[in-house]
């Protein structure tokens, strides 16, 4: 009789064994990704550690808008038919194209920086707005970074400017939330909460673009404290820590 049983016994053990495994396995992490570097490039050679950072967040900044691009024009289709472009990946392309080639944007009527930011926020603006604000808002960033979007040794960053522009960004999020044309309705459909769902993915988005300047800021910041720093502690260290004679 014992044998049956733990014959019996051994195969329910097994099988819930089994089973512990089985949901084990389908409760794992779904991937997202990996961490990957950029090719090195013999540029990097006159690069600091501090430019590394400047230049990786810029890149990463400047793609950070062109999401939001993709995203706006995804929820405002009628804004790149405004334009002669064939389709909204053709718009978000020449848009694209001239931040990086770091072209005026006709439609700005020769603003650039806040001056641009403000016009193409205001109601009154009848052009691709969606344009307007990406290549406005990239502009007042890179005029932040000294109108610089790749960094090297002879290159510095005033940290209040990159402050500022962090504000700048905030601001230009409240002001898409909040203000409306003559007919009462947003000026880009952007953020949604309602009884279908919520979307916060365009303040996620910005959300980061505002942390790496206001972390960029912070680092530049420490940079010429702890150079100060550093160079006290020379001094310092030349008088009190030297070494004494043992014989």
């Amino acid at each position: 009789m014992h044998g049956p049983f733990l014959s019996l016994l051994w195969m329910s053990s097994c099988a819930l064994l089994c089973a512990v495994l089985a949901g084990c396995a389908g409760n794992a992490p779904t991937p997202r990704g990996e961490v990957k570097g950029a090719a090195t490039t013999p540029a990097e050679l006159a690069q600091s550690d501090m430019n590394r950072v400047a230049t990786l967040a810029m890149h990463e900044n400047l793609e950070g808008l062109f999401r939001l691009m993709d995203k706006l024009y995804r929820r405002n289709p009628a804004e790149w038919r405004k334009t002669s472009a064939t389709s909204r990946d053709h718009a978000a392309e020449q848009v694209r194209t001239a931040i990086l080639q770091r072209q005026p944007w006709a439609p700005l009527q020769g603003r650039r920086d806040i001056a641009a930011m403000g016009f193409a926020l205001a109601p009154e603006f009848a052009g691709d707005r969606v344009a307007a604000f990406i290549h406005a808002t990239a502009d007042m960033i890179i005029t932040a970074h000294g109108g610089k979007t790749e960094f090297f040794l002879l290159d510095g960053i005033d940290a209040q400017h990159l402050y500022n522009a962090a504000r700048n960004v905030e601001s230009a999020v409240w002001l898409l939330a909040q203000r409306r044309n003559a007919q009462g309705q947003p000026l880009l459909l952007a953020d949604e909460i309602g009884p279908h769902g919520r979307n916060l993915s365009f303040e996620r988005e910005f959300g980061k673009v505002i942390a790496r300047l206001d972390l960029l800021a912070a680092l530049t910041t420490e940079k010429y404290r702890r150079a100060a720093i550093s160079y006290v502690q020379g001094i310092v260290g030349g008088t009190f820590l030297q070494f004494l004679p043992v014989r």
